[in-house]
């Protein structure tokens, strides 16, 4: 049997197929529209276009953003917050689809095929140019009646750590100020950088000046230990079994076991952490993710 993916980002649309194995054995890519109209023709495109390979397979779409209760999109890297595109989608194509939010699609993938195999609960977190989670159970999305489950990246972070370290409360895209998300994604890493060193740089940069730049070597401690916060905020909340990090700041070499010191620091003294542990499943795992609970959703 084969499934599909969809994985709908900003800048590209990738549709993927995989095989009953769950081995991805074709893609096709296209680029982000701008606009509302032209976005939900390029993914009905898409959608012919797995069409074109398999007549009856189950069609996930993994997107970042969210859905409310009435419908309506809010997404921030794509042109439809207010519109209501699993409708849309699904009238221009023809299709009955499962829409799901892009870091759930990467928990689930990571909980049944990656880093999370045999792990009964599984938090799967992407630090990128957002952040966000997903949680899963014995191999399954948790419920999320309201469609926020998992939307740890607009937690507050904590006054104790920003005042130590002089730093402003950054607004967050979100509409809220202060989230960790402005302070622990690609972009608030950079704001970290300014505020503490004055320099304009960009991740790629600060992964590479931070062991022969002292400055630089200290805003990124500071944020270890923002993130360590959240992931401690995690453990006492959900207690995972294991935590996977994905998204761009994740391939930072040694970032999991640097912040793993960081929540050590940080946890409760004498009590356990989880194992953090890096993403295996790669370009794939949005894709699989999606493909997967659109499986579940439609044969189960």
């Amino acid at each position: 049997m084969i499934s599909a993916g969809i994985d709908l980002g900003g800048t590209k649309i990738e549709a993927q197929l995989f095989d009953a194995d769950w081995a991805l054995i074709d893609k096709h890519r296209i680029a982000t529209p701008t606009t509302y109209p032209e976005l939900i023709v390029a993914v009905a495109s898409q959608i012919d276009w797995v069409r074109s390979k398999s007549a009856t397979c189950p069609i996930g779409i993994g997107a970042a953003g969210l859905v409310t209760k009435d419908g309506r999109a809010l997404t921030a890297n794509l042109p439809a917050t207010g519109e209501r595109i699993v409708d849309d989608i699904s009238a221009r194509s023809g299709q009955v689809i499962s829409y799901i939010n892009d870091c759930r699609a990467f928990a689930l993938s990571e909980a049944v095929f990656g880093a999370g195999q045999s792990k009964k609960t599984v938090v799967g977190l992407i630090l990128g140019t957002g952040v966000g989670a997903g949680i899963c159970v014995d191999g399954r999305l948790i419920a999320d009646p309201r469609a926020v489950g998992g939307e740890i990246g607009h937690i507050a972070a904590p006054a104790s750590v920003l005042m130590t370290q002089s730093l402003p409360l950054f607004g967050c895209g979100c509409g809220r100020i202060g989230c960790y998300e402005s302070y622990v994604s690609g972009p608030g890493l950079v704001r970290i950088v300014k505020s503490m060193t004055g320099q304009d740089v960009t991740p790629p940069q600060v992964a590479a000046l931070r062991l022969s730049d002292p400055l630089i070597e200290a805003a990124w401690q500071v944020w270890l230990d923002i993130t360590a916060e959240l992931v401690v905020s995690v453990i006492m909340c959900i207690e995972p079994d294991v935590v996977i990090l994905g998204g761009g700041l994740s391939q930072i070499q040694g970032v999991c076991a640097e912040l793993s010191r960081a929540v050590d620091r940080a946890h409760l003294p004498g009590f356990m952490r989880p194992e953090i542990l890096l993403a295996q499943g790669g370009d794939s795992s949005g894709g699989r993710g999606a493909a997967l609970a659109a499986w579940q959703e439609q044969t189960q």
